[in-house]
């Protein structure tokens, strides 16, 4: 049986999160920017620019979704783990690999949904800038790929892992990935 570290998920993950932490710097930077220009123009007395409040509303989503996803892969998200504590590790994993994969089918759920509404908001423009709709709802859909693709890695190594009531030296048990829901 193959072992999670020889699966193809190593270089996944590793490209997930350089996506997000790219689109995190980027958004950030480009808020910061607009949002620092804007202040100075207004306080040099030469008024603001039009597009400085747009440019910001769009690239928030992409902002926050980047982060929700880097939050996934982290195990940064609340989780409740008492019952799966209190029971052995065969039925953990079991529990884990079946709850790792209900939570895959439904964020692939979600991005199929939102990737049908995209075309439902393309024709909402921003005011000024004419920006399609369809731009800020598209980082929810990728989001939502994202998670489902990192769920779908987590089912395949709560699977992969023995299932032993093996603790190692801290009195951990094996890690077996817990489903945030």
């Amino acid at each position: 049986m193959p072992t999670p570290e020889t699966a193809p998920s190593g270089w996944t993950e590793r490209a997930i999160g350089g996506f997000c932490r790219v689109v995190l710097w980027l958004s950030t930077t480009v808020i910061f920017l607009i949002l620092v220009g804007n202040t100075v123009l207004r306080h040099a007395g030469r008024g603001s620019l039009q597009w400085a409040n747009e440019v910001p509303e769009l690239l928030f989503p992409w902002l926050v979704m980047a982060g929700v996803v880097l939050a996934a892969q982290q195990g940064a998200h609340i989780a409740t783990t008492f019952l799966m504590d209190a029971v052995g590790a065969a039925t953990r994993r079991r529990v884990a690999c079946g709850a790792w994969a209900v939570v895959a089918g439904l964020y692939g759920t979600l991005s199929v949904a939102t990737l049908r509404m995209l075309e439902l908001v393309h024709d909402e423009k921003s005011p000024i800038l004419g920006v399609p709709g369809s731009v800020t709802y598209a980082c929810v859909m990728v989001g939502m790929a994202l998670l489902a693709l990192l769920a779908a890695q987590s089912a395949w190594r709560a699977w992969c892992l023995p299932a032993t009531d093996r603790r190692d030296g801290d009195g951990e048990a094996p890690a077996v990935p817990v489903a945030h829901w």
